[in-house]
């Protein structure tokens, strides 16, 4: 009799097994840092496990857990707020106008936030004669410019606010930012009906101060509104400029600096480029050098 033993058969039970315990070994391979993670993420994108939008939306996650609210707050000066004195025709219409479903109010002092007002709100008190508006406020919340934006959109859902008020280190209003601000870095731009209106054409002026400008807007157009010479030929839109100096298509969130202008990707796949948001750095270094200049206008030296 051969003493040897049987190999073991195979069923479909023990095909399934084994393949449950391949799939778990590759789920359990820690990645050492998060590069390596995200070459994970892109290597199960290009087998098909993960499509475009997942990868997407996990490397926005990623990217917002290393941001704070100071990257993405619309500053103070870019503020539309209400006066806590306004009338109610005046308050309706400057609502109407700033296309917001909800803003601050101020008081006299400038740093005296009375509260929130929400749009919603000011349809009821129409018709109402004793109007007034610090009636309808309702508490605001205030954050530090440090505070996490993961930890943020916690407290946003915690809380059920969808707006904040961010205050800087002395105590005084530094800006605002919204749910939608936080969201729109994890899954991208989200535009209401408001900013389909806005953006009807390529380049449009974004309440940071900054322009969010359409990939495919033709590059002569983008040179007459920001002053560049940048080459037609190379392409003709300045979505394929970006895509022609990169030599390939930018992931979300990519940044890159051109012609003395920094572009960020807003909204792009595998294949093609939607939107950027874009920042004129020369403004930004002229004004540094005109600080920096040596005073002539008689002081000691």
């Amino acid at each position: 009799m051969d003493p040897s033993p049987t190999p073991a058969r195979a069923t479909p039970g023990n095909s399934l097994t084994q393949l449950i315990d391949r799939f778990s070994t590759l789920l359990l391979r820690e990645p050492d840092d998060r590069n390596e993670l995200l070459k994970l993420l892109h290597g199960a994108h290009e087998r098909n496990l993960v499509d475009a939008e997942a990868l997407t939306i996990i490397e926005g996650a990623l990217t917002v857990s290393e941001m704070t609210v100071r990257d993405i707050m619309v500053p103070r000066q870019q503020l539309q707020t209400l006066s806590a004195g306004q009338p109610l025709a005046q308050t309706i219409r400057k609502v109407i106008d700033s296309g917001h479903s909800r803003l601050p109010v101020m008081g006299e002092e400038e740093d005296d936030v009375r509260g929130v007002i929400l749009a919603k709100d000011l349809l009821r008190s129409i018709g109402n004669s004793n109007f007034r508006l610090e009636d309808w406020l309702r508490p605001a919340m205030f954050i530090p410019e440090s505070k996490p934006l993961n930890v943020l959109l916690r407290e946003f859902r915690i809380s059920h606010t969808h707006m904040a008020l961010v205050i800087d280190e002395f105590g005084s209003l530094a800006g605002l930012v919204t749910i939608e601000d936080v969201l729109e870095e994890i899954v991208g731009e989200i535009e209401d009906e408001h900013d389909s209106a806005q953006l009807d054409t390529d380049i449009q002026l974004d309440a940071t101060g900054r322009f969010r400008v359409k990939a495919q807007t033709p590059v002569a157009a983008f040179n007459d509104k920001f002053g560049c010479e940048l080459d037609e030929r190379e392409a003709q839109t300045i979505g394929g400029q970006i895509v022609h100096h990169l030599g390939r298509v930018p992931r979300r969130n990519e940044s890159i600096e051109l012609n003395g202008l920094l572009f960020r990707v807003i909204r792009a796949d595998n294949r093609r480029l939607y939107s950027l948001m874009v920042e004129d750095l020369r403004e930004t270094d002229e004004s540094s050098a005109t600080e920096s200049e040596p005073r002539t206008n008689g002081e000691d030296h």
